[in-house]
């Protein structure tokens, strides 16, 4: 019998609270974290609080001007945790992704290859064989951090993280996957890279992901709940979709 998730508050910094959610199902705990977020950032209990969902907590943060810890945690003690008819964390779309495995773009292949215990082309065909949901945005710039492949074993990160990963790398560590937007230093096993243009900061080609939820910039063109499905490509392709943005499946 399965018991609805209950919701821990505690204080983080002057002007943030950290809501933790606890319950037996993961799948259950990840739906109510980002339904609570929703229904902060939709703005139902104060017009100056902002949520940031993970996959057990979501970090609250509030103008202190404006409002008090002690306000917003009564308000959130309101929130009924339990799901209701409609309520589940929308899906609104799936998104294609062409990746160059191996080589430059995927210098740690091989070597996850070694620790799973199966050949390369079987790892990329691992990470190819079904749609991962996109259960966070992390950092740096809105990182897509989804399930990862069915390696059956965890994947360790490096001794020592790279200073400088490309943008469009698609990383693996633990029993995730990532798509990093921009060059940043990272200590995940790069598999492979994606020739399409992610983060945007022009605000172009809105198509109603990170930010354009309620109306605000797409800066990228995803959100939690969305779901990525990785397809192998040659060079000469990869190089062909150079600069393409990245873009829902159906999107017109």
């Amino acid at each position: 019998m399965r018991t609805t998730p209950t919701i821990g508050i505690s204080p983080c910094g002057d002007a943030a609270l950290r809501v933790t959610v606890d319950g037996e199902d993961t799948d259950e705990v990840w739906a109510a974290v980002h339904r609570l977020a929703g229904w902060l950032n939709r703005g139902e209990i104060h017009p100056t609080v902002s949520a940031v969902p993970t996959y057990d907590a979501v970090l609250v943060e509030f103008d202190p001007y404006h409002t008090t810890g002690d306000a917003i945690m009564s308000y959130i003690r309101s929130w009924d945790a339990a799901p209701c008819v409609g309520s589940a964390v929308p899906s609104p779309g799936v998104i294609d992704v062409p990746v160059l495995f191996g080589g430059d773009a995927g210098p740690d292949l091989e070597w996850v290859a070694g620790v799973v215990g199966v050949p390369v082309a079987e790892v990329v065909g691992l990470v190819c064989a079904k749609e991962h949901l996109i259960r966070c945005l992390g950092g740096p710039a809105a990182s897509a951090m989804t399930d990862g492949p069915e390696f059956g074993v965890p994947v360790p990160r490096l001794a020592t993280p790279r200073l400088r990963v490309p943008p469009g790398a698609i990383s693996v560590a633990g029993r995730q996957a990532v798509i990093g937007p921009v060059a940043a230093p990272s200590g995940w096993r790069q598999i492979g890279r994606t020739p399409l243009t992610i983060l945007r900061t022009d605000g172009s080609d809105r198509t109603g992901g990170a930010g354009g939820a309620d109306g605000g910039e797409a800066v990228v063109p995803y959100r939690p709940g969305d779901r990525v499905r990785f397809f192998p490509v040659d060079e000469a392709t990869y190089a062909g979709l150079l600069g393409v943005p990245m873009r829902y499946r159906n999107h017109d």
